[in-house]
Formats: C-alpha cells, sequence, structure tokens
C-alpha cells in the first residue's frame, strides 16, 4: 500500500515554548519524512510526538500517563502540543516504542551542530575534549533484555560529552553487560581527544587509538608497569612525566610509546597516560580534571528532566526517550546562550517553566475555565 508523507504543519504557540523549539523549525524541514504504512495519515505526527517527549521532560512530568492527561485536559497543551484530534493513550505508547527513532537521532546531531556552532569554547586552547561514560538505567521486571547482573535489571547509555561546550554529542544503549572500552572508537572522532576513566584502559586501545588519530587522556592503575623512554623536567603538584612503553613485556606491554603524567591534589595521587605531547604536564591535569563535568551533566540530567523515568519499556522506545531527553537538553543550551548568554542552570529552567505555566494559565482563562487558571498559577507559586 502507499506510503503517506507527514504533513507538515504551523501551529501557533506561546512565546515561551517557542523561543525554546525555534531551532527545531529548520532541522524539521531537512530529516527524514516520517510515512504512514498505509495509505491513511498519521495521527501523531513526528513533530507532535517530539514536543510532547520535550513537554515531558521540561514539565516535570514522571509517568507517561501523567503527560497524556496534560495533552488532553490543558488547554495550551491541548491546542498548541498535542495532535490536532486529540491523543490516545495507545497511539502515543505505540509511537514512542516502534517508530521516529531515526528521526530523532537526525535532529539531536543536526541540534548538536548548532551548539557546537554558537555555544562559547572554555578551553579552546585544548582542543576538542569529549568525555566518554556510561550511565546505569533502572530497569522493570519486564524488560527482560536489560540484564546488568542476577537479581538487578539495568540498562546502560554510553555517551560522549563535548566538555569545551558542556553539551552531549553521542549516545549508545546496551543491555547493560556491554563492556565500556569499545565504545570510545565509536564516540569519539579523528583530531578528537577522549577523556575516560580507569574502566578504559586497555593497552592494545591506545596502540589502536592512536594508530586511528583518536587522542586519549585516560587514568590509569597506579601500579602499571612502566619502561621509561626519556623522562621530563617535574615541579609543582607534577611529580611523574616520562614518555614510557606501558604495561608487561609479553603480556599487555604497549606497541607505541605512550606519555604517563602523575600529578598529585589534596593528597591524592593520580596517574594519566596520553598521546597528547603538545600540552604541560598541568594542562594533561586540567583535561582529565574536566572530565567531572559529564558526572556533573548524567545527575543534572536524570534530577532535573527525569529523563530516567522511563515511559518504554523496548529497547527502542528507551533509546526514543534518551534521545527526546538530549534534545530538551541542546534546546535549552541554545535558549539559555541566546536569551541569558549564560549556561544551562536550573534556575533558567525552572524561570522558562514559570513562563510557559503562566501562558498556559492564560489560554485556559481566555477559553474560560477559571478553575484550571487558579489551579496553574497555585502550582507556579508553589514551584517557584
Amino acid at each position: 500500500m502507499p506510503q503517506t508523507m507527514e504533513p507538515c504543519r504551523k501551529r501557533r504557540r506561546g512565546p515561551s515554548f517557542q523561543k525554546l523549539v525555534a531551532p527545531l523549525a529548520k532541522v524539521l524541514e531537512r530529516i527524514t519524512s516520517l510515512t504512514s504504512k498505509g495509505n491513511r495519515p498519521l495521527r501523531m505526527t513526528f513533530e507532535d510526538q517530539l514536543n510532547a517527549l520535550i513537554l515531558f521532560h521540561l514539565e516535570d512530568h514522571t509517568s507517561g500517563r501523567e503527560l497524556i492527561q496534560t495533552l488532553r485536559e490543558d488547554g495550551y497543551a491541548r491546542e498548541h502540543i498535542a495532535p490536532e484530534k486529540g491523543i490516545e493513550k495507545s497511539s502515543f505508547f505505540e509511537a514512542v516504542n516502534s517508530r521516529g527513532l531515526e528521526q530523532l537521532m537526525e535532529v539531536f546531531r543536526a541540534l548538536g551542530d548548532e551548539a557546537r556552532d554558537i555555544l562559547p569554547k572554555d578551553h579552546a586552547e585544548l582542543g576538542d575534549l569529549v568525555a566518554v561514560d556510561g550511565s546505569l538505567i533502572d530497569a522493570t521486571l519486564s524488560m527482560a533484555w536489560a540484564d546488568y547482573r542476577k537479581g538487578a535489571k539495568k540498562a546502560k547509555a554510553h555517551m560522549g560529552f563535548n566538555l569545551n561546550q558542556g553539551v552531549p554529542s553521542r549516545i549508545f544503549l546496551t543491555n547493560g553487560k556491554q563492556g565500556e572500552r569499545p565504545f570510545v572508537g565509536t564516540i569519539v572522532a579523528q583530531g578528537e581527544t577522549a577523556v575516560i576513566d580507569r574502566g578504559y584502559q586497555g593497552h592494545k586501545n591506545f596502540d589502536a587509538w592512536q594508530k586511528e588519530g583518536i587522542h586519549f587522556v585516560c587514568r590509569i592503575r597506579a601500579n602499571t608497569a612502566k619502561e621509561v623512554i626519556e623522562p621530563h623536567g617535574v615541579s609543582g603538584i607534577i611529580f611523574y612525566d616520562a614518555l614510557v612503553h606501558a604495561g608487561t613485556p609479553g603480556i599487555n606491554r604497549t606497541k607505541e610509546p605512550v606519555r604517563v603524567v602523575g600529578y598529585r591534589v589534596e593528597g591524592k595521587d593520580y596517574w594519566v597516560a596520553t598521546d597528547r605531547h603538545d600540552l604541560t604536564a598541568e594542562q594533561i591535569a586540567l583535561v582529565y580534571k574536566l572530565r567531572w563535568n559529564i558526572e556533573i551533566f548524567f545527575g543534572w540530567w536524570k534530577r532535573h528532566l527525569h529523563v530516567y523515568h522511563l515511559i518504554a519499556r523496548t529497547p527502542y522506545g528507551v533509546m526514543v526517550q534518551m534521545l527526546a531527553g538530549l534534545i530538551t537538553y541542546l534546546l535549552l543550551a541554545i535558549y539559555c546562550h541566546n536569551e541569558h548568554a549564560e549556561k544551562v542552570s536550573i534556575r533558567r529552567v525552572r524561570e522558562l517553566r514559570i513562563k510557559i505555566r503562566n501562558e498556559m494559565a492564560m489560554t485556559n482563562e481566555t477559553a474560560g475555565d477559571p478553575g484550571e487558571t487558579d489551579f496553574r498559577q497555585g502550582i507556579a507559586h508553589a514551584k517557584t
């Protein structure tokens, strides 16, 4: 049967939500069209699906049912965000679990490119730094594919995070058992520097990354064997800096030399292996310190956008939700930069939420529902 192209709809929205999603206008014109599998138009277009998921993360919802109730009963959300013919629970969950993933990935990449074009670089002199790490996602018992270990259902998001501009760059989803190391080569591009913790230490990988042109700054175990080729001078917090072969000969020694830097902060010793010979030892220490920013991002993303309150159970649906959460964060990063020349902060997110709620209240008041208006204004006041 013929496929029907997704119709393009232009909808009037409140000014605050419109400012937030404004970068999507050009992006949606360029992405692959979402098509119906039959000869009838999609009841929920990709734009409907994306806007609903953005609202889910932005408005502090904790379940798909709560979001659907808002899309049905709130006058503003019903008029400006929900599908034109309304929303059904079955249609929404079917959409999240079975379609839109390709388009979401394209939107995520396009917004990431825009963010990298406009956001300032905090440490441009250090080059393009990408922290790589994994974050466990608590799963339900019905998610049989999420098989972290016996008695623990968890999936894992493996992510790349642009440390210079504070935005996510790439993501992969696994069943929780997948090892960390293979993702460095897929997340970090040639010429970029992977900034990684001890879990990624692998001397064969150090050789492979250098061959592929992927730079790295990787914390290593203190007892790693080191055959010194060329020592360098040390001072201040730096107590070790040398070009070495890392590992035990005949077992796991690197074929290509690596630079190892040792430094001490507040009585704690850190050992870092790298192929970056263009930076000072102090700069190498700073690069590894910046890795902590991906941990801060994971915590902020979970706490304030509730990305890990799953509304899907399939690997496809969980990836849809992860991408929607990343898109929401990128939109917030662009919005905060354009409107306030600032990085994303919960203060600015709360401010935006209140503006949108007030616009919702005005819409409901115009529609003649003063009870709903009082209710919304009470929520806005309570959450300030």
